[in-house]
């Protein structure tokens, strides 16, 4: 991935340096040709990466789940607070993840622990399960689920 970024630069510059045009619309120009460049050149030869714009568009679905997320539970927690009367119902729960490697847990139990109203207390030591606080649980599995299909399952994105 990193390779592929930094020949699309090069494509970049280079097409810059070619037309003697230091604009950022020659860089936006020439970067566009150098992504088409590497799709022709990913044609001829069989790779078994994937294309670095996938994981750059995976990166960017997450950081914008995880906004909406943060969003949302800002609101649910400030209505929580400006309640006359507190009416939730805090718990611990575990939740089995499919993620297999370290970074992904760490990176999981992160974002976890950044949205307001649910906290990561512990990992096991297989690193399969997650035991997550929540400040106000309804249904346990719905929480897991939102889990699963927000955030594990875009990490896998990105990671894999």
């Amino acid at each position: 991935m990193a390779l592929q970024f930094l020949f699309n630069l090069l494509i970049a510059f280079l097409w810059m340096a070619i037309n003697n045009d230091n604009t950022g619309s020659s860089f936006i120009i020439g970067y566009l040709l150098g992504i088409v460049l590497l799709l022709l050149f990913r044609k001829s030869r069989p790779q078994t990466r994937p294309f670095y714009i996938r994981r750059l568009w995976s990166i960017t679905k997450l950081l914008l789940i995880f906004i909406r997320e943060l969003t949302i539970s800002n609101f649910v927690v400030i209505g929580h607070i400006l309640r006359p009367k507190l009416a939730i119902r805090p718990g611990i729960f575990a939740y089995e993840t499919a993620l297999t490697s370290a970074w992904e847990v760490t990176l999981l139990s992160c974002l976890i622990c950044l949205t307001p109203g649910t906290l990561t207390l512990d990992v096991s030591s297989d690193g399969k399960t997650l035991y997550i606080h929540a400040i106000d649980i309804k249904d346990a599995e719905v929480m897991a689920r939102q889990i699963r299909d927000n955030f594990e399952q875009v990490i896998l994105e990105v990671t894999r």
